[in-house]
């Protein structure tokens, strides 16, 4: 630190807040520690009685906090988000659209264990709206060496951190198995379950059936919804060991390729997921989905109305988090079911 006139002051940072008091208005720092002061500073304060000033001296090869903030979002803005402005050494960036939220978690970890830095995001591969935060960034000091910053831009140079992709998913077939429904013994509860939750991630169901337990049948209704050419087919119901439950024998007859059958999460264990040669997804919801709250199905919809292809390794990723508590109020996706 070193004291100056206010006069000479402009460039120079402010090494702690000015509180600024006009009688019965107003009372609060009208300048934080870390603001660069500009010309049109000086008059004001000088009216706050501000002869002198305590600044930092910025030696050659340091960044004020600031300007490390812009830098480091930098690295992890993309496409749909929006900048804000940068307050007392921290800047965030913000959703400008619905989509799908992701993060490359290896190397925001890897610069997040560099001295003196840190990006802080919500959870990847999760829905966010039009407005909702993203991540902030900042350096720990007031000033950081130019090096170290220069170590974080190394690690995230070329790509940007996050992503944020839009639905692209348009339509959806639903086949409601199980003889009870073709009868008319039982409503469909299933199919408006489905239709809500596509309805979310803009997806319009625009073919329903209702095959009944007949293996060939439903393997037909899942050729016939490929052919009309619909972005997604799902199969509901029909998904466990009981004999009269053939949904993931017609689903694999259909000729898709099953990336898996079972998945490690509760509710949601007997989920199947699978894709056909041209992409187009297929699965079969389990039963949870029509009375749980939440679902595996609610874990993988985003990264699929995204068109992002899912592997089987990142099925089984989501054991750790699978389990939803069922909490009295559902929060999700805010929440940790499924991170």
């Amino acid at each position: 630190m070193k004291l100056i006139p206010t006069q000479e002051a402009v460039g120079h940072v402010l090494c702690h807040d000015m509180t600024q008091i006009i009688p019965g208005q107003y009372k609060d720092a009208r300048f934080r520690k870390g603001h660069v002061v500009r010309e049109e500073d000086i008059p004001v304060l000088l009216s706050m009685g501000k002869e002198n000033l305590y600044v930092w001296e910025l030696a050659p090869g340091m960044v004020h906090e600031n300007d490390a903030a812009e830098r480091l979002c930098a690295l992890c803005e993309n496409e749909n988000m929006v900048r804000g402005q940068v307050r007392e050494g921290k800047l965030e960036l913000t959703a400008a659209i619905d989509g799908l939220f992701r993060v490359d978690t290896a190397r925001l970890n890897q610069i997040n264990r560099l001295e003196e830095i840190m990006i802080a995001t919500r959870h990847g591969n999760r829905p966010v709206r039009r407005g909702d935060k993203l991540c902030g960034t900042r350096v720990i000091p007031l000033v950081i060496e130019e090096r170290k910053l220069a170590r974080a831009e190394a690690v995230g140079a070329g790509k940007p951190l996050l992503e944020l992709l839009p639905w692209k998913l348009r339509t959806a077939a639903v086949i409601a198995t199980g003889s009870e429904v073709a009868k008319g013994l039982v409503q469909d509860a299933f199919t408006p379950v489905v239709v809500r939750k596509l309805a979310e991630y803009g997806i319009e169901t625009v073919r329903a059936c209702t095959p009944g337990d007949d293996m060939d049948a439903i393997t037909q209704e899942v050729l016939s919804a490929r052919e009309t050419g619909v972005d997604l087919i799902l199969c509901t119901g029909g998904m466990s060991v009981d004999p009269d439950d053939r949904t993931p024998g017609a689903i694999k007859s259909s000729g898709a390729r099953i990336v898996t059958y079972g998945a490690p999460a509760l509710p949601g264990a007997m989920f199947l997921l699978g894709y056909f040669e041209d992409g187009t997804p297929v699965m079969g919801l389990p039963g949870c989905v029509m009375y749980a709250e939440r679902t595996i199905f609610d874990l993988v919809l985003p990264r699929v109305a995204a068109d992002v292809p899912v592997t089987r390794e990142e099925i089984a990723a989501l054991g750790e988090g699978g389990l939803c508590l069922g909490c009295e109020t559902c929060v999700f996706p805010n929440c940790g079911f499924g991170v």
